[in-house]
């Protein structure tokens, strides 16, 4: 059975997968796989950007997302007539021919990776390039994957590809997705502690976040930044420690990834 792995680490946000994703299937009807893609409105892949944190203190998160081809698909349960089948080796498409009209294919979709086209009166999405696989093109795999120059789309067999440490996407839906991701981001708490006496930052503080979740520690660097990377979704009693001085901060990564700008030990 085929998989997508997505390896986030190694993304640099270039956009160059869903360019390579428009320009295969934007004016070209790879019919019965396919009708083509309307130009605007439509990313059967997209990279999603996501700033995290608060400046000075932010990170930069670039995530390509695609149909994830789910083992457990609600598209397929939604269509009637088989209009959304799935291939022998894993692949789920939708016929365009018995898709026809077939608008609930679209809303059943969790992941909102199936487009609607008003034109054809038709769903539409990413197709694993199933027409490259089975053709004679010169290129024999996703187009998002051969666009890629920095190797972070991976399409093969599942038991051929590395998927230890990985995740999918919602896997508490229970839809199996045959999409896997390496770094997806976790929560983050950052700080710059200075010393407001001396007037300097605070160099090699030891840094303590304690909760339910677990205990995870950092301590300050040479301008004093510290970086609590990897955070469960919880709260957390932050202590901030150096020189015979202690600041304690309750906080919470429940919501939102935490920038903390300057902290004073005092």
């Amino acid at each position: 059975m085929k998989a997508f792995l997505i390896d986030l680490e190694k993304c640099v946000g270039c956009h160059n997968c869903q360019i390579g994703c428009k320009d295969e299937h934007v004016g070209n009807d790879w019919s019965p796989y396919a009708k083509p893609q309307p130009e605007v409105g439509q990313f059967w892949l997209k990279v999603n950007q996501y700033e995290r944190g608060t400046r000075p203190h932010v990170k930069v998160t670039y995530m390509p997302v695609m149909c994830n081809h789910c083992e457990n698909a609600p598209c397929m349960d939604a269509a009637k007539d088989g209009a959304v089948y799935r291939r022998d080796d894993g692949l789920v498409l939708i016929d365009p021919a018995k898709a026809k009209g077939q608008k609930q294919i679209v809303e059943a979709c969790p992941y909102h990776a199936v487009y609607w086209n008003e034109e054809l009166q038709i769903p539409q999405k990413c197709t694993g390039c199933a027409h490259l696989l089975d053709g004679d093109e010169p290129i024999s795999i996703p187009r998002c994957v051969d666009n890629c120059h920095v190797d972070v789309i991976t399409f093969g067999e599942e038991a051929a590809l590395d998927l230890d440490g990985t995740e999918v996407l919602h896997p508490e839906w229970g839809t199996k997705p045959r999409v896997f991701y390496r770094g997806l981001p976790k929560k983050f708490i950052a700080a710059t502690v200075f010393d407001p006496e001396a007037k300097e930052v605070v160099i090699g503080a030891k840094v303590t976040a304690t909760g339910e979740a677990g205990v995870f520690e950092a301590s300050t660097d040479d301008w004093g930044d510290f970086w609590l990377r990897g955070l469960p979704d919880a709260d957390w009693t932050l202590t901030i420690e150096s020189g015979g001085k202690t600041k304690v901060l309750e906080v919470s990564t429940k919501e939102k990834d935490l920038g903390l700008g300057d902290v004073a030990l005092a």
